[in-house]
């Protein structure tokens, strides 16, 4: 059986929730069936080396636009896998060809279906292909895989032609690079925190991250909160045009809330150990990766009430109702000023995040790639 891969995401530089997914569940793969014969296609040479794939044929399509439909499309066409993986969820257009459909069997992954809850925190243009696509997938697919039982619900609720298709493969808990005190010291000397003395939040900037109601909810918490407290607003800037710095000098707190910008790796490992707390408020989630990297750091966190993130925060995260401003600010205040709750919740972050593991989301989609019963 040749299985063809998706592997245009694993080596970007710059790696979202997303990316992550792509190349640990594609390592994971190669690493549970060396004796299959894969497939790998790439926007660079380097992508073996990425996925330690010592056992696997490289397909390099250097196309830069429309890599998916045009590039990965060709390459399809012109030499049919058995199957292929998408790890997320574009499926080629050329799986609109039935006679494609009959040779190839295609699993495509459905990260989350936020857009349909929160239209607004999405340009018309992104909500049009956000939306097209879904659909495509949801009805060409032979299979689906989707993050969490809330996107499974959210795609059977709003996409009818992927039930019977759809099943849940829990992405696996990240991994954390290891970090000494001097590691943790010069990565908090560089954003201009004190250990133990920030909040920290880990996202791209964009709408439905709420992080709005996040800094009205901090000039709210910081009151009664040490004066030195921060709040750290890790992560590159997105789409939506929001001016969280303006915001914060808006209400009054732009001397205590920090924007850093994107961080690598290395420092989101050592600025997560570090961290009083982690808040994540955010309006939809079809998954939450930094949930489960605060748990494995030791790390207390609230987070939203809603989407996937009591599915995956299990009963070790203090949840509130990401629309109410005073719910985050009393969340915001337990979770740094508890030290019970806080022992509480970094006992149980440490079991939950165990629950989740990439050997188990590749298995998930190695038997939707063969075609086996749920």
């Amino acid at each position: 059986m040749i299985i063809g891969l998706d592997a245009s995401r694993v080596d970007q530089l710059r790696m979202t929730g997303t990316e992550r997914y792509a190349r640990e569940v594609l390592r994971a793969m190669l690493r549970l069936a060396p004796a299959q014969y894969f497939r790998i296609y790439a926007r660079s040479t380097d992508a073996l080396s990425s996925l330690d794939a010592t056992h696997a044929e490289l397909v390099h399509i250097e196309r830069t636009r429309l890599w998916t439909h045009l590039g990965l499309g060709h390459e399809i066409l012109r030499q049919p896998p058995d199957a292929l993986f998408i790890p997320a969820h574009v499926l080629p257009l050329v799986f609109a060809t039935r006679t494609l459909r009959e040779r190839t069997r295609a699993v495509v992954t459905v990260h989350d279906c936020g857009f349909r809850h929160f239209p607004r925190a999405h340009t018309a243009t992104q909500r049009m292909y956000l939306h097209w696509s879904t659909s495509f997938a949801a009805q060409h697919a032979h299979a689906l895989l989707a993050d969490s039982e809330a996107t499974m619900s959210d795609m059977h609720r709003f996409y009818p032609r992927s039930r019977g298709k759809t099943r849940v493969a829990h992405p696996g808990a990240p991994q954390l690079l290891d970090t000494d005190t001097a590691t943790i010291a010069a990565a908090c000397a560089r954003v201009g925190v004190q250990p133990h003395a920030f909040i920290l939040h880990v996202g791209t900037r964009q709408p439905r991250k709420n992080l709005r109601r996040l800094i009205d909810a901090w000039a709210i918490a910081r009151t009664r909160m040490p004066a030195h407290f921060k709040l750290l607003l890790a992560g590159g800037a997105g789409w939506g045009g929001e001016d969280l710095a303006a915001h914060a000098d808006a209400r009054g707190v732009h001397d205590s809330v920090l924007f850093p910008g994107y961080v690598s790796d290395e420092e989101k490992s050592a600025l997560l150990r570090a961290a009083r707390a982690l808040a994540f408020p955010s309006l939809h989630e079809g998954f939450g990766f930094p949930v489960l990297e605060a748990q494995m750091a030791g790390t207390p966190i609230a987070c939203s009430n809603t989407s996937s993130l009591p599915e995956v925060s299990g009963a070790a995260a203090l949840l509130f109702d990401p629309l109410q401003v005073h719910a985050i600010a009393d969340a915001l205040l337990a979770v740094a000023l508890d030290d019970v709750l806080r022992m509480q919740l970094i006992e149980r972050g440490a079991h939950n995040a165990a629950r989740f593991t990439w050997t188990a989301c590749a298995q998930t989609a190695l038997q939707a790639i063969e075609g086996a019963q749920q």
